[in-house]
């Protein structure tokens, strides 16, 4: 049984990070559709639904670049979990950043699990019910356990490929897939899924 204990900065982080996730997610949905019909011609040949997930993933990427800095920073940089520091073993570590993090993690799932079941099966499948549902439940276990906060972070941080994903769905719909940037958007996301291995 997991020994579940909030004190009064969790009572209030927890909660106002979740829904500064689904805020930033409803924020950043408003600022994609503004700038893709001032900057981008395509965005207005595009269908009703085209562009709801063009807006969609303007989001999933917004969320992947500050899930992967904040992942780096915690694991790579900020010395939390480095192996001679003198609080305890790994898998009990933790900070503010990473609980501030997970909950915005968790607000973001929920925002896009809340548009994939209202444009069900338009925006995703069963697959992506299962994948958000696996992950909320990950890091909300991480999250109200004080434990594996490691390990989260950098399953969190394999986010970084999001953006090259989305753009290259992007070029697709914008009718880009002869351009250059198609092939080095595909290379892009190769070389970071083979540099994120060989860090494991």
């Amino acid at each position: 049984m997991m020994d579940v204990s909030f004190g009064p900065e969790e009572q209030v982080l927890w909660p106002a990070s979740v829904l500064a996730g689904v805020a930033m997610c409803a924020v950043v949905y408003e600022i994609t559709r503004q700038v893709s019909y001032r900057c981008f011609k395509c965005y207005d040949g595009l269908s009703p639904m085209q562009k709801v997930e063009w807006n969609n993933r303007g989001f999933s990427t917004f969320h992947a670049l500050v899930a992967a800095a904040v992942s780096f920073y915690l694991v790579m940089i900020s010395g939390l979990f480095h192996e001679d520091a003198n609080n305890g073993i790994i898998i009990d570590r933790k900070s503010w950043l990473s609980d501030s993090m997970f909950g915005v993690s968790i607000g973001y799932f929920l925002a896009d699990l809340a548009m994939i079941l209202r444009y069900f099966p338009s925006l995703g499948g069963k697959e992506f019910l299962l994948h958000h549902g696996l992950s909320m439940y990950a890091i909300c276990l991480a999250l109200f356990s004080g434990k594996a906060h490691m390990y989260i972070l950098m399953v969190l941080f394999t986010e970084a490929t999001t953006p090259f994903v989305n753009l290259r769905w992007y070029l697709d719909v914008a009718g880009q897939k002869t351009r250059s940037l198609y092939l080095y958007n595909g290379l892009a996301l190769f070389a970071r899924w083979l540099v994120w291995y060989s860090l494991l």
